[in-house]
């Protein structure tokens, strides 16, 4: 199995400096030949090394830097004269790859492993010395000359250079391996759901959209007992709707927070101007009913707003102990199910309004926001058009994508089946990682892992070899936490090839552990 990295440790540094020597000393007769069958580069301590590695073996490298002067500098002046638009720019040296490893696959992870790497950077371009050797090859990742070769013997280099655009265009990214997934969302489409998008499009004022429209409200209806809103937009607009409708009460209500997208809802509701008291728990812990109880019959609350699902930290909360609360107190209960929806079959009898989204665990793209409401909904002119549910109560007001509307249509006819494949994938994400330290039990759909220092660089590293976890929002980084998510439509054989990469990489770092312990 072929993997990538950054290198970070001596050792791997020792295995570069080896590969540097037998390509570029004894390979490519660039330098003088020594005794040590190594070479240290000139630039090693400002270079960034990703490097691929068949199992436990160093196989492969490729070296970056930003720090100018660049050894391209060195020899043919400052490079801007040739190139003026260049923009942030990278130097990219030392391409080697072992012999019995010049198969394609090492050069195309690495080509990706640098993209990925420039990209997140924010580099422009890069530029290197290439070789005449090597011409093919750097065409494949979108280089081309912008100078005269110089050099002499068989130690002739051509100045080239690579931009983000030039290497989209180029063989390496259309040959690259597709990334797998374990991200929240967005949710990639199988061919099936994204076959509507293919269509030509229809109005959403025709009897043929009328007709999917009505399909979906009564998939949406069966699966919560709810009657549903549809809006064109994210679960943030949902959200925004719901407040819109909890404004018009005039009263004060109790926002319940105890993760990130609680304290969304709190954010949001203070744009709306609502009024509105909060109850905090600590990050994971579940709900204090008690004291809840205890708020309520202190003070005149009116209306309760929480997070079903929790995302940021695995909480599915227990929405069903407030039913009865608020019920035999005439609170209104109000849910954000953004989440939630779609992962777990659950009902919402005596809860006021709901949200929800047409991406998330249901499975097809985002763009539809859902509001599910117990009554009926008066239009009000007080409420911002867009955001009016009571627009909405009988038709679609304002443009709709068919298209998406039926890529949803064809998603909510895959359940109730589809609840018991994501609980089967989550049951074998909680089984294959439990010896991972967890931030809590787990979500229906992802499990929440903190960072510890044996796998201080997983995400980085598994990011670099094709794999794509969940860390990249702040809340999750600035707690050193990192999410697997299980609702991608290749789930099971992603997965597989996951756990194949993590038990060689943790096996690799517990030697390099040992290895620097010694």
């Amino acid at each position: 199995m072929y993997w990538c990295k950054i290198a970070r440790t001596e050792a791997e540094y020792a295995e570069i400096a080896r590969l540097n020597y037998d390509t570029f000393v004894e390979e490519i007769p660039q330098h003088q030949t020594n005794d040590s069958g190594t070479r240290v580069d000139p630039f090693h301590e400002q270079n960034t090394y990703l490097i691929v590695l068949s199992e436990m073996e160093v196989v492969g490298m490729i070296a970056l830097r930003s720090e100018r002067p660049f050894s391209l500098d060195l020899k043919i002046g400052k490079f801007e004269e040739f190139l003026p638009n260049a923009g942030k720019v990278c130097e990219i040296r030392l391409l080697a790859i072992r012999k019995a490893h010049r198969n394609g696959r090492v050069f195309f992870l690495l080509a990706r492993a640098l993209s990925d790497f420039c990209l997140e950077q924010g580099f422009d371009s890069a530029v290197i010395s290439g070789t005449t050797r090597q011409m093919k090859l750097y065409g494949q990742l979108g280089f081309r000359a912008f100078a005269e070769p110089m050099g002499t013997g068989e130690a002739i280099f051509i100045p080239m250079v690579t931009t983000r655009r030039q290497y989209m265009d180029s063989v390496a990214a259309r040959l690259q391996a597709k990334r797998r997934l374990f991200v929240p969302g967005p949710v990639a489409l199988t061919k099936k759901l994204a076959a509507p998008f293919q269509e030509p499009p229809i109005s959403h004022r025709s009897a043929a959209f009328r007709e999917v429209r009505q399909e979906v409200d009564r998939l949406l209806e069966d699966m919560t007992g709810m009657t549903p809103h549809l809006l064109a937009g994210s679960g943030t607009l949902a959200n925004e709707a719901m407040l819109a409708q909890i404004k018009r009460l005039n009263s004060k209500g109790l926002i319940l927070v105890n993760g990130e997208f609680g304290k969304r809802l709190v954010r949001q509701a203070e744009r709306v101007n609502v009024d509105y008291e909060v109850v905090e728990e600590l990050w994971g812990q579940a709900f204090d009913f008690e004291e809840i109880i205890e708020r309520i019959e202190t003070e005149d609350f009116h209306w309760i707003l929480m997070v079903h699902g929790e995302t940021s930290t695995g909480q599915l909360n227990n929405f069903h102990e407030l039913t009865s609360i608020c019920k035999e107190r005439d609170i209104k209960l109000c849910l954000d199910c953004i989440s939630s929806f779609g992962a777990v079959p659950f009902s919402l009898e005596e809860v006021w309004l709901a949200t929800a989204t047409s991406g998330k665990a249901i499975g097809t793209l985002s763009g539809v926001a859902i509001v599910f409401a117990d009554h009926e909904i008066e239009s009000d002119d007080n409420v911002p058009s867009y955001l009016d549910l009571g627009l909405y109560a009988t038709d679609i007001p304002f443009t709709f994508s068919a298209s998406l509307l039926e890529s949803l249509h064809l998603t909510l006819k895959a359940y109730p089946a589809r609840y018991e494949l994501l609980n089967q994938r989550f049951h074998k994400l909680q089984e294959d990682t439990q010896n991972w330290p967890t931030l809590a039990a787990g979500y229906p759909t992802a499990r929440t892992f903190q960072v510890v220092e044996d796998i201080r660089f997983l995400v980085e590293d598994a990011h670099l070899s094709g794999f794509e976890l969940h860390s990249a929002s702040g809340y999750l980084k600035v707690r050193e936490l990192f999410q697997v998510s299980c609702i991608q439509p290749e789930f099971e054989k992603d997965w597989e090839h996951f756990i194949e990469f993590y038990e060689v990489y943790h096996r690799y770092h517990v030697k390099e552990k040992a290895r620097h312990s010694m």
